[in-house]
């Protein structure tokens, strides 16, 4: 008999029994792993149970920073003032009022770098201005021009105590604009006939595939002229005597200026910035932004939400192929 494939029932016993001891320390092995795997989810979803309501108020935690302390507040409006942009009325004169209401603050700093925007949005942010000095007459307002203010931003700076600025900042534009493109002889040219029709002789004024009518552009020109005499009326109750007259009524045409030149004419008062201002005219370098912030976790549901979309999309897209 061939020794080499005979086995003992000894030995056919210890290979059985260390195969169960490996399967069985396997086993144990295995659930260790389970368990540590288990202990940490529970880990990490109890620190993302404690993060999210830190996370969602680290903007107003940021705010309050410093608050316990003289300051100045500051309130950033940069970029273009429109309602469903990040500059809009709503959102500004909220930083506003809580900075009006924060007993600490010594003074408020708009720092403005804007082009313009909605006449509508910019006079909101102007008669709350006016509205916060009459309750707060010892709650000084200032403006800090960055690189550009004009239009609807400095719509809003007109109604601040004074205004500061860069040498090289850009300040003014009193004016108001409505454009758009005409294509009727493109269209004749293309040999493409307009088919318009309309409830009201007016309903389709200022089409850009019809004809321009007279009485149509008298009649948008006047409300253009409106709106720029409630600006042209809002910065003479800001500026007051401080207005300069300029050669041929030139303040009020929409041209822009340099800092430099627009202390001169009496739009702004001084050079200076947001640390500066804070230094020389109060005394302290100490300031605290009430900018609102876009919440991290509105954030995070912003792109969570449109990665799932996105995803669901491309899921639909695949089954209807």
């Amino acid at each position: 008999m061939d020794n080499q494939n005979y086995h003992s029932p000894e030995s056919k016993s210890d290979w059985e029994r260390n195969l169960i001891e490996k399967l069985a320390f396997a086993a144990l092995e295995e659930q260790k792993r389970a368990r540590r795997w288990s202990i940490f989810f529970k880990l990490l979803t109890l620190a993302v149970f404690v993060a999210i309501p830190l996370i969602a108020a680290y903007p107003e935690l940021e705010s309050e920073m410093g608050q316990g302390e003289s300051h100045v507040a500051v309130v950033h409006i940069q970029g273009e003032i429109m309602e469903n942009a990040p500059e809009n009325a709503k959102d500004i004169i909220d930083a506003l009022r809580s900075a009006a209401k924060d007993k600490n603050a010594k003074a408020v700093i708009l720092n403005i770098n804007s082009p313009g925007g909605s006449p509508v949005q910019a006079a909101y942010v102007y008669d709350e201005i006016k509205r916060l000095k009459q309750l707060h007459p010892d709650l000084p307002i200032y403006a800090v021009v960055g690189d550009i203010c004009a239009s609807g931003g400095y719509f809003i700076a007109a109604a601040s105590d004074k205004i500061f600025v860069n040498p090289a900042s850009l300040i003014g534009s009193i004016g108001v604009v409505m454009n758009g493109f005409g294509f009727t002889q493109t269209m004749d040219k293309l040999g493409v006939e307009r088919r318009l029709l309309t409830a009201g002789e007016h309903k389709a004024m200022l089409d850009p595939f019809s004809a321009v009518k007279p009485q149509e552009t008298q009649h948008m020109q006047g409300l253009l002229n409106q709106v720029h005499q409630q600006f042209i009326d809002a910065v003479r109750a800001g500026r007051g005597d401080r207005l300069k007259d300029t050669p041929a009524n030139q303040l009020f045409s929409g041209l822009v200026w340099t800092g430099s030149e627009s202390i001169n004419i009496g739009i702004a008062d001084a050079i200076g910035n947001v640390d500066s201002v804070s230094r020389d005219e109060f005394g302290t370098e100490n300031t605290v932004d009430f900018t609102p912030k876009e919440h991290i976790l509105d954030r995070l549901a912003g792109k969570l939400g449109t990665s799932f979309g996105h995803a669901i999309g491309s899921r639909l897209l695949l089954d209807l192929h």
